[in-house]
């Protein structure tokens, strides 16, 4: 929870930088907000969906399953963006959809298994990228609007991150007795529940059961996750959202290796078996079947649709 309001300090605090250094003009911070309301309600969503989901799967299934935000950006990008993707690129798709069944009908390993977790839990992560896909159309779009209205120029990274952090921040607060659902905390009890969360970041207090490392491990993940998400939205100014979306995907072997590793904080190592490393085979040649023919059509000859003016 304290790393959402982490991100909108720190983001605003650059585009503030950025501003009285007249890199961020008036006419970027006049451009309408509704489209960042609906971004920080996607990502307020996506990553509460995710964080539920997250807390029950196994570490080792979960960048598996966050391939279908592959397919969920395709999809929007036909409906919203009017592309069309060459068979290769379709075909690779496919196979990120069936490297994702194979990881889910074979379990993952000695630590919480897909098929011990129920069916529920992989949906509601699969939902969750679905939200997350949507958010990066939009941001997209964003974009792509902002250049007609700007008159060829382009809005700066920090005016989408900073208003989109914020709004999300906010929707978090709105979801929050939904969360303490999904968490299994009582809501009354949810305010000691987030005070303990923050204590343990910090690494502050009594606690210390679960919070070894901090707070140098929570911060050292803000920081790379910060960067990698400014990282991954400046490739998507300059490219597309399907762009983005496969240039993060490189992370998926490193991240099973990872979680193979007796590494220091990371708990028991996971075993992973034969049918899992299969599908994480199978989807990792779909990407890179994808990558064999660009897109059809730059980004910036796409001709999105109108966005709500607020």
């Amino acid at each position: 929870m304290l790393q959402f309001y982490i991100y909108v300090v720190v983001y605003f605090s650059i585009l503030y930088i950025r501003y009285h250094a007249g890199i961020v003009t008036h006419e970027m911070l006049s451009l309408p907000k509704t489209p960042f309301l609906a971004v920080g309600l996607l990502e307020a969503l996506g990553a509460a969906s995710g964080m539920a989901a997250g807390a029950v799967l196994s570490g080792a299934s979960i960048p598996i399953l966050s391939q279908t935000f592959l397919v969920w950006q395709l999809i929007l990008s036909v409906i919203f963006l009017r592309r069309r993707y060459k068979s290769n690129q379709l075909l690779g798709c496919l196979l990120v959809a069936i490297g994702v069944i194979i990881t889910v009908a074979s379990g993952s390993g000695a630590s919480v298994s897909l098929k011990g977790s129920g069916i529920f839990w992989p949906l509601l992560m699969i939902t969750s990228f679905l939200f997350q896909a949507a958010d990066t159309v939009l941001k997209e779009i964003i974009f792509l609007d902002a250049a007609k209205k700007l008159k060829g120029g382009t809005v700066d990274l920090f005016v989408v991150n900073s208003f989109g952090s914020a709004y999300q921040a906010f929707f978090i607060c709105l979801l929050l007795p939904l969360l303490s659902k999904l968490w299994g905390v009582p809501f009354h009890l949810l305010p000691t529940y987030i005070r303990d969360g923050a204590a343990c970041f910090l690494n502050i207090g009594s606690l210390s059961a679960g919070c070894e490392g901090a707070p140098l491990l929570p911060l050292l993940f803000v920081i790379v996750n910060m960067a990698f998400n400014i990282s991954l939205l400046h490739l998507l100014k300059m490219s597309s959202a399907v762009v983005s979306c496969l240039a993060s995907t490189f992370s998926v072997p490193l991240s099973i290796y990872a979680f193979t590793l007796p590494l220091p904080y990371i708990g028991v190592a996971s075993s992973l078996p034969a049918g899992f490393v299969a599908g994480a085979a199978v989807l990792v040649a779909g990407l890179f079947l994808y990558c064999l023919t660009p897109l059809q059509s730059p980004p910036e000859q796409s001709q999105p649709p109108q966005l709500l003016q607020g």
